[in-house]
């Protein structure tokens, strides 16, 4: 395991959001680094540009400056650089894995076909895998529903093991449990956090609920405002 690259540094990277009047600020990220199995939660207010950097990290974005930038060791930074955005769309849909608040399924597939859905475009099936997903996330008895047909809960469960699906190395979660509710979401945050780490990939966990991810041990970074930008720092 000494030889593989971590699956995220990021160096001096800033993104400029444009407001609503012109203005807009911007979001910055000193230093950050992520090996394969490591967790990380990124905490602060609605607005403060959790999401943006969830964009970022999954290369959906481009910052306006960055001086390093590496995924799975992969130089991200001179790809944006060179303008190659092939190569980046690529890299997204082989080493990363994103859970979206609103689970993001398409409706026309089954639970089943959306969870291989990754795995079906980069032609590399692993059905046993899939199969050991939808067991520890207890959908095995609805791989056949279409997400219309599942609760809320049971969608984010789907997003969950589709994220996992293809093995990526990277994991991106942004509000994982925001539609679950307080009952529900410390079992949830506590799955994901053991399915990370079952799959061997990095996990960022985008939360507002700061409590529920000091109770399972998460590392956190703040959003804080800092010299007029919106930057990470490390929880006290």
């Amino acid at each position: 395991m000494t030889n593989v690259p971590p699956a995220l540094v990021v160096e001096r990277l800033r993104y400029r959001r444009p407001g609503s009047d012109g203005s807009g600020h911007a979001v910055e990220v000193d230093e950050l680094s992520l090996r394969s199995g490591e967790v990380l939660g990124l905490v602060g207010p609605s607005g403060c540009g959790k999401s943006t950097l969830i964009d970022l990290f999954a290369l959906l974005r481009r910052p306006t400056s960055v001086q390093g930038f590496k995924l799975h060791g992969e130089d991200v930074a001179a790809l944006w650089q060179r303008g190659n955005v092939d190569r980046c769309t690529a890299l997204r849909a082989a080493r990363i894995g994103v859970v979206l608040q609103t689970g993001g399924l398409l409706p026309s597939l089954t639970v089943r076909e959306n969870v291989l859905l990754g795995q079906r475009l980069l032609g590399k099936l692993d059905i046993a895998w899939t199969h050991a997903l939808l067991a520890k996330l207890d959908l095995t008895s609805l791989a056949a529903r279409r997400p219309a047909q599942l609760s809320i809960g049971q969608r984010q469960r789907v997003a969950i093991a589709r994220a996992l699906a293809h093995r990526p190395s990277l994991v991106l979660a942004d509000e994982p449990t925001a539609s679950l509710g307080v009952d529900h979401a410390p079992a949830a945050i506590q799955l994901l956090l053991s399915l990370a780490r079952d799959s061997g990939c990095a996990l960022v966990v985008v939360s507002h609920d700061i409590a529920l991810l000091r109770a399972h041990g998460v590392p956190l970074r703040h959003c804080v405002s800092r010299s007029g930008a919106i930057a990470l720092e490390a929880a006290a």
